[in-house]
């Protein structure tokens, strides 16, 4: 009798796919479980990410615009890859498949449909993704990072599970320890990031916006920005026109570090980004992207914003002006933001990957109960 059990991880080939993937998977051998993952071939090149786990690259189509012929060749893809998928199944016998979302996760959640084998998918955002709602009605059971996830049909409340979005443990780490409110003479630490890719509209505002700071707050930051490489010239010299200290990269392997050492973060709203702020609890002004599908990103803000963490700015008003003033009203002193940091520690959940694994043993094991 096997004892072991054997968990299949699917997910598409981004960050907000594969990080919480990673965790999952992570915490899954922890318990003595073994890991496979089935992606495409964007996802099995992430660093450091699925070293010590078996990785499997299937295609996958992605069905977009109205050319007919790209949705035909896009369904021929999606079915060669549910066929392989089924092999794979056949010979992995796994005691269920987990899905992140990304076409590439269709893929494997179709072949376990056919196999019968159990079912769970997890979503970041707060707004259900496309593939996630395709799948919704057949898995057995949908994990959610937010209490409020829309295009969630409310018919699948009885297997839905709020868990929370798995983070890395360096991030997690910070939770337990104090805002980090500077002494007398100490730097406010400001970290400027647009995700893995950057974004050129934080480059283009946020030096001009910070030089509207009062004096006092403006004079002794420090800026970590995160920016493309094309950006770099352009954002140092706009910093050092204001004569506002500024380190910038279009790189942070020491993300963690940074993020410990901030007062202020200005961001985009992507899922593993807001759930990094709220488990270590750092007060935020965010810019969701506005060509996100579904606008997720804005669903995403939403929680943190209401809840006193942060200020949420569509683009389309992010001025200079305007973020100055967002700036100002979530606080440029000490008590303002140690109280914003509170109130965005309070949107943490940072059991996600516990609760996950122990969603994902109980569906695996039908006699375990399920906690809601």
């Amino acid at each position: 009798m096997r004892e072991a059990k054997r968990y299949v991880l699917a997910a598409g080939g981004t960050g907000g796919h594969m990080v919480p993937a990673a965790a999952l998977g992570a915490e899954l051998k922890r318990r003595g479980a073994e890991v496979a993952l089935v992606s495409d071939a964007r996802g099995v090149r992430f660093p450091g990410l699925f070293d010590d786990i078996d990785t499997h690259v299937l295609p996958a189509g992605r069905f977009g615009g109205k050319n007919p012929l790209g949705w035909a060749k896009a369904g021929a893809q999606m079915w060669r890859g549910r066929a392989m998928a089924i092999r794979l199944f056949r010979e992995m016998r796994p005691d269920a498949v987990i899905g992140f979302g990304g076409y590439p996760a269709m893929t494997a959640l179709l072949a376990a449909f056919s196999r019968k084998v159990p079912t769970i998918i997890h979503e970041q955002n707060a707004v259900l993704g496309r593939v996630n709602r395709l799948a919704a009605g057949k898995v057995d059971g949908i994990a959610t990072a937010y209490p409020d996830v829309e295009r969630l049909d409310a018919k699948y409340r009885g297997k839905t599970h709020l868990v929370g979005n798995p983070v890395r443990e360096a991030v997690l780490a910070l939770r337990n320890m104090p805002f980090p409110v500077p002494e007398n003479g100490e730097p406010w630490h400001v970290l400027v990031t647009g995700g893995s890719q950057g974004a050129s509209i934080l480059s283009q505002v946020v030096p001009d916006g910070l030089a509207q700071l009062p004096l006092h707050f403006r004079s002794a930051m420090q800026v970590t920005h995160q920016a493309r490489a094309e950006d770099i010239d352009a954002v140092r010299a706009g910093y050092a026109a204001h004569g506002i200290k500024a380190e910038i990269a279009s790189y942070l392997p020491d993300m963690p570090e940074r993020l410990a050492a901030a007062h202020l973060v200005i961001a985009r709203a992507g899922a593993s980004t807001i759930a990094e702020l709220t488990a270590a609890g750092r007060p935020a002004i965010l810019v969701p992207l506005p060509s996100a599908m579904d606008d997720h990103q804005t669903a995403n803000a939403r929680e943190m914003t209401e809840a006193g963490g942060a200020r949420t700015i569509p683009q389309s008003d992010f001025t200079p002006a305007e973020l100055a003033r967002q700036i100002q009203a979530l606080g440029t002193d000490g008590e303002s933001l140690t109280a914003a940091a509170m109130h965005a520690r309070s949107c943490g959940r940072p059991d996600a990957v516990t609760a996950l694994a122990d969603l994902v043993e109980a569906i695996s094991s039908p006699e375990q109960e399920i906690a809601r």
